[in-house]
């Protein structure tokens, strides 16, 4: 660097320093003005108090001397609401290239000078962008898997372009470097940039015979971007299918089986059919094979004829064998003569588990059913005597004394309560309160009146509880609670005459003395 170049070089410095110094007491808007030649451009200096007097500087043109009654030189105006307000601004009608640069204001407040700066940016339209593939394949061409590369280069642009990349209409975003911006200057020493982004990836099958676009966006270009372009020619072997079913193929008539696969360049195909070889374009008694039809993009279509197609037909399996310069490739394809392929859903074997599941639920719901109805298992009526209860009912018979010189006799307090079921549950849901009283109506009268006689036609239900016990002890002073005894009813006919129902002469019901009546019975035994 030479001495006058850096002697330039330190005093702009200076003066950006200066520059941003006084800024700070001057608000400038906007920052930065981007402008197409031809074009207006404003910019407004705000003191926020009088100005005394105004000037601007701009980049290729004489100093202004502003004000809003003052005659500015053609191409320029005032802008602003006045220096008494604080304001003063200019607006350029037709900016030129040479105007390129900064704006300064120098405003006088109170004695003093304060400044600020805006950045006027004359774009310039770049080039027409390039694109260059660096990496090199055969004949034009790339294989599947190999590396590629490529650059896009946005030439002589101010300001700098924005460079995109596409795949047709897909954005691509991996494998991009990172932009590279190097300023240039023209031959009249107008500032310009030029702008390179790479791109790297492995080239795939689906990229065959698409176009990557090298894009450059920039404010100055009309549509608002240029693009470069190249379609990308991709080669590889033919590429593996699952197994191809066909289905429709009517029996009795010619039936055409079609596959359609992916190779490039064109592959050569080959039917095997039950031991027998059927090459492209060539026919084997009832089979003939024809050449693969170009659909564009690298696809293909392979048919094979059967004249008089029968239902062993169907039983075979075909299998067609492709190939090119890069490889080859086995498809293997079944028929059949059914009108449609089966509908997608279910399989077999999830239909046969939902069907046994669905059984098995009716199965229980069934046996629940009819074990309700029939008392069994968890239904069962578990209130009926045991064989305890029955001995002890047929001692208690052995043992027939009348009600009224019946002696109380007392019982230990343990008593075993009886078993609830299911079926007692689902049976009869009554209260506490209707429990307790059909079970005193079925008690005795103290006094040794008889029961009323049953109805025939209305039976009394049986609520009565059997208190089983073994031995007879005497009865505690201090036990608080009440003594249960067994107590014989014998019934008797009813004032209207009517004879009692033809049942067991014999009846249980629970006696319960309280403590007082114990000791008034005991004392009228001592008298």
């Amino acid at each position: 660097m030479d001495t006058k170049m850096f002697a330039k070089f330190l005093i702009n410095l200076i003066m950006l320093a200066g520059s941003l110094t006084l800024a700070q007491r001057v608000d400038v808007t906007p920052q930065q003005v981007i402008a197409r030649v031809g074009e207006p451009a404003s910019i407004l200096c705000r003191a926020g108090r009088q100005i005394q007097y105004c000037r601007i500087e701009i980049v290729g043109e004489r100093v202004l001397n502003l004000a809003p009654n003052w005659k500015q030189p053609p191409g320029f105006t005032y802008n602003g609401e006045g220096l008494q307000a604080g304001q003063c601004g200019v607006t350029i009608e037709r900016v030129k290239t040479t105007n390129h640069g900064p704006v300064r204001c120098f405003l006088g407040v109170e004695g003093d000078e304060i400044s600020g700066y805006a950045n006027l940016i004359v774009a310039l339209e770049p080039q027409r962008p390039q694109l260059e593939i660096l990496s090199q394949g055969v004949n034009g061409a790339f294989e599947v898997d190999t590396e590629f590369q490529a650059k896009c280069i946005s030439h002589d642009g101010r300001p700098p372009s924005n460079i995109t990349w596409y795949l047709d209409d897909e954005p691509l975003f991996d494998g991009l470097t990172m932009p590279e911006v190097v300023e240039t200057h023209d031959r009249n020493n107008a500032t310009l940039y030029t702008v390179v982004q790479g791109i790297q990836r492995f080239i795939r099958v689906d990229d065959d015979r698409r176009n990557l676009i090298c894009r450059a966006n920039h404010f100055s270009y009309p549509q608002g971007y240029l693009d470069s372009r190249i379609q990308l020619l991709v080669r590889y072997r033919p590429q593996p299918l699952p197994l191809v079913k066909l289905y429709g193929l009517i029996l009795g008539s010619t039936g055409t089986v079609n596959v359609t696969i992916r190779a490039n360049p064109r592959p050569i195909t080959e039917w095997h059919v039950a031991g027998m070889q059927i090459p492209q374009g060539t026919r084997n008694g009832r089979y003939e094979a024809y050449e693969p039809q170009d659909l564009g993009r690298g696809e293909f279509n392979v048919a094979l004829s059967i004249a008089g197609l029968t239902l062993e037909d169907t039983t075979k399996d075909y299998l067609l064998r492709a190939s090119n310069d890069f490889g080859a490739q086995d498809y293997q394809v079944r028929i059949s003569s059914s009108e449609a392929a089966p509908a997608a859903g279910l399989g077999v074997g999830p239909i046969i588990g939902i069907v046994v599941g669905v059984l098995v639920i009716l199965i229980i719901v069934g046996l629940i059913v009819v074990a309700r109805a029939t008392g069994r298992w968890c239904f069962s009526d578990n209130s009926a005597p045991r064989a305890s209860e029955t001995s002890d009912t047929e001692s208690v018979e052995n043992r027939r004394e009348p009600l009224e010189n019946f002696t109380p006799r007392p019982t230990p307090q343990k008593l075993i309560k009886p078993n609830l079921s299911l079926n007692a549950i689902f049976k009869r849901n009554k209260s506490p309160s209707t429990v307790k009283h059909e079970a005193l109506e079925s008690q005795p009268q103290q006094t040794g009146a008889p029961p009323a006689a049953e109805d025939d036609q209305h039976p009394r239900d049986s609520e009565e509880t059997v208190i089983i016990t073994d031995e007879v002890t005497e009865p505690k002073e201090d036990d608080s609670k009440p003594n249960i005894v067994y107590a014989e009813l014998m019934l008797k006919p009813s004032q209207e005459g009517k004879a009692p129902p033809q049942k067991t002469p014999t009846e249980y019901a629970e006696i319960v003395y309280p403590k007082a009546q114990k000791a008034n019975d005991t004392a009228k035994n001592s008298n």
